[in-house]
């Protein structure tokens, strides 16, 4: 039995507790909440997210001591949002992870720092890259919980760690495939949320799918000339860890980034939609990270400028939809 350490309590974390529980892995499941602790472990149930989902508490172990649900496991797959991972892992010793296989599931960069989560982790805990694998879409942890036909692809240049958790994931109603592309798969997760940001923005404004399906085309113009400065390879930004992932993150009904969007669009302060959201939205946080990031680049991203113009810079959204949509081709 392969055991894993499941970090974080959220709708993703528990889809993916939901996937590995149910094809025979231990989960040591460690959440922030000593209340939402003792809720599983009296209703088998996540009392905040995808509550449907139940669990066989013979194989879901949830805690909140850090250090335990980390030390026997094999692999430790990190769920909570970016913004919480360097407080959350800097509780853990430099040590701590020297022998587990790490799969990052966060889909944003650390604030402040501007990495990469799996980068800063390989930083903090003198990790080889090997050690390191990270998830990919498209898919929505809803759909998960709903079995709903899905596909995950798992980036790592270890291609035997990106296998071998595809292998912990397959079943019924998942498709996981490996690849061998960790930096443009994890750029990628993180980009696909501003798009799906500013879609949803000028959605909120009173754009409609004519202007979303150009934004879109463009995004992956943009998406495709950020990755070539920043790790370039030879990629297919057609397959579904890309465009797939960002396809299903701009239009679905599920999308956070997209609903934030449309909040901001429609007259939300960025507090007041976080707040009503009662969720993160991690496009936020990564369109100051991908911006300042490419002060030194000096890529032309008009719509990750766009974004960080209304969220960062108060510009009405209005005036910068207007904008943006006199460079979009």
């Amino acid at each position: 039995m392969e055991k894993i350490a499941m970090l974080g309590g959220g709708s993703w974390a528990t889809a993916l507790t939901k996937i590995l529980s149910e094809n025979g892995a231990r989960i040591d499941w460690w959440l922030r909440a000593k209340d939402d602790v003792q809720h599983l472990l009296r209703t088998r149930h996540n009392p905040r997210y995808l509550s449907s989902v139940q669990f066989d508490l013979n194989r879901v172990y949830p805690a909140t001591d850090l250090a335990d649900v980390v030390e026997e496991a094999d692999w430790v797959v990190l769920a909570v949002p970016a913004a919480f991972v360097q407080p959350v892992l800097d509780k853990l010793g430099r040590d701590a992870l020297k022998h587990k296989k790490v799969v990052s599931a966060i889909k944003g960069m650390i604030p402040g720092k501007n990495q990469l989560v799996t980068d800063y982790v390989a930083e903090r805990f003198r990790l080889p890259r090997t050690q390191l694998g990270v998830i990919a879409g498209p898919c929505h942890a809803e759909e998960v919980a709903l079995e709903k036909q899905s596909y995950l692809t798992i980036g790592s240049p270890d291609a035997a760690l990106a296998q071998g958790f595809c292998e912990l994931l397959r079943n019924r109603y998942v498709r996981a495939h490996p690849a061998l592309d960790l930096d443009g798969i994890e750029y990628c997760a993180v980009m696909k949320n501003i798009i799906a940001l500013t879609g949803g923005i000028a959605h909120g404004v009173g754009y409609g799918d004519n202007f979303l399906a150009v934004l879109v085309s463009n995004a992956v113009q943009e998406i495709r000339r950020f990755l070539q400065a920043i790790s370039p390879l030879q990629r297919d930004l057609s397959a579904s860890a890309y465009l797939g992932d960002l396809l299903v993150t701009a239009y679905s009904q599920f999308s956070r980034n997209r609903t934030f969007g449309g909040m901001v669009g429609r007259g939300y302060s960025v507090k007041s939609a976080q707040l009503e959201m009662n969720m993160i939205a991690e496009g936020y946080y990564a369109v100051k990270s991908i911006h300042e990031i490419n002060l030194k680049l000096k890529v032309h991203m008009p719509i990750t400028t766009a974004a960080y113009r209304v969220l960062y810079e108060k510009v009405s959204p209005q005036v910068e939809m207007e904008l943006l949509k006199e460079q979009l081709r």
